[in-house]
């Protein structure tokens, strides 16, 4: 096995490495831009470089690269190393752009693809529902069409981010007399209106980054349904692809242990350096090979996406989903032994909010671990890729089901 990459990739990572030390951070008068406005000017320059939005179509705000896998990870790799703020891209470009290029009509790419790429509109994900989070078919928020606008009754859970957004891309039944899975369609619906209510849901760590979406009525145009009509279960499958590639980048999970290991190196057992402890290594030692694992798998995964075999790269990519999950739930846990009697404090609402690792203080370390135990249910709860792993990997039979 070589995993080395050829000369002209890591040429191509050179230059990038060079772009990035005189890009990043920002200098002189620009430093003391607003943070939103210094993440613009970098992405501008970036896109102009061709590092970023690369599968986009340059009609439609990206750069239009030629497709290159290889260099895809490579910019993911020095992106995270860098520190770049939002090295990990957000949900708009991440996950709806790519969906609109795969299912949308040309007007709804126009219209959306470009303000999204350039964080003028924010995004939230309307799929879970009180009744309805793994078996998201389940679920009964309503839309019927009146006229040239879709009219939405119902109520959405677990929202990230939704008081921020301007748009949702969510999942609502216009079929009511189909099957449970063919009567659902893919919306895309306006949250600055009359008819839209959000809540804020109170998490643990006192952040509120969830919240819940009630619909009395709220309005949509028709020609804001994404693929056809009762069809949204197939177009949702797109969006959950990006979305399982987002979670499971094991870029963060490197950052991550990384940050616990430099913890381990300044605070103290025994009056001697955590790391030095044999309880402490040896733990660290578990989390990493396994971590290792997860990165070889990824890099499986590349190969297969570099040669265009996508079921080889859909299959990996749910173990490195689930991996990443259970990875950074480890390693938190880790970080709030280390920091002993600080995980007592309640994080304040800035550390609730995260910081960039690995410059976490006590709090953000406790705020980080109660936070991973919602990744273990976004993209898919844990439980249900196992029995997906199990069912359509490896062949296994079926869970019993009560019948009908």
């Amino acid at each position: 096995m070589d995993l080395r990459h050829s000369a002209e990739h890591e040429a191509f990572r050179a230059e990038l490495r060079a772009f990035l030390k005189d890009a990043w951070p920002l200098r002189g008068a620009e430093a003391a831009l607003p943070p939103e406005r210094q993440h613009a000017l970098f992405r501008e320059r970036a896109l102009a470089r061709g590092y970023v939005d690369r599968d986009i179509p340059k009609r439609y705000g990206g750069s239009e690269q030629p497709a290159d896998a290889i260099r895809d990870a490579i910019l993911l790799e020095e992106f995270a190393a860098s520190g770049v703020p939002g090295s990990l891209p957000s949900m708009g470009p991440a996950m709806v752009a790519p969906t609109l290029l795969e299912w949308g009509t040309e007007a709804q790419k126009e219209r959306f693809i470009p303000p999204t790429l350039r964080y003028e509109i924010a995004w939230c994900q309307g799929y879970s529902e009180p009744g309805a989070g793994s078996d998201l078919a389940s679920l009964a928020s309503r839309a019927e069409l009146d006229g040239d606008h879709w009219v939405i009754h119902g109520h959405k859970v677990w929202t990230s981010l939704a008081a921020q957004a301007d748009w949702m891309f969510g999942l609502f039944r216009t079929e009511p007399g189909a099957a449970k899975h063919a009567g659902i369609s893919y919306l895309l619906v306006p949250m600055k209106q009359p008819g839209v209510r959000v809540a804020p849901l109170r998490q643990m760590n006192g952040g509120a980054e969830f919240y819940e979406v009630f619909f009395d009525g709220a309005r949509t145009e028709a020609a804001n349904l994404l693929g056809q009509r009762g069809e949204g279960w197939k177009v949702s499958r797109s969006t959950l692809v990006h979305e399982r590639k987002l979670i499971g980048d094991p870029n963060y999970v490197r950052r991550l242990f990384n940050g616990v290991v430099e913890l381990a190196r300044r605070t103290e057992r025994g009056g001697r350096p955590a790391i030095a402890d044999a309880g402490i290594r040896r733990r660290l030692s578990r989390i990493e090979g396994q971590m290792l694992a997860q990165e070889y798998t990824n890099l499986r995964q590349l190969t297969a996406s570099a040669k265009g075999q996508f079921m080889k790269v859909m299959t990996p990519m749910l173990v490195t989903k689930l991996y990443s999950t259970n990875l950074t739930m480890a390693l938190t846990k880790l970080a709030v032994d280390l920091i002993g009697e600080e995980a007592l404090r309640m994080p304040t609402d800035l550390e609730a909010q995260g910081y960039t690792i690995p410059e976490l203080t006590p709090g953000a370390w406790l705020s980080q671990s109660m936070f991973t135990i919602a990744t273990s249910i976004a993209g898919g709860a844990s439980n249900i890729q196992r029995n997906i792993i199990g069912e359509r990997v490896l062949g296994l039979p079926r869970d019993l089901r009560p019948p009908a």
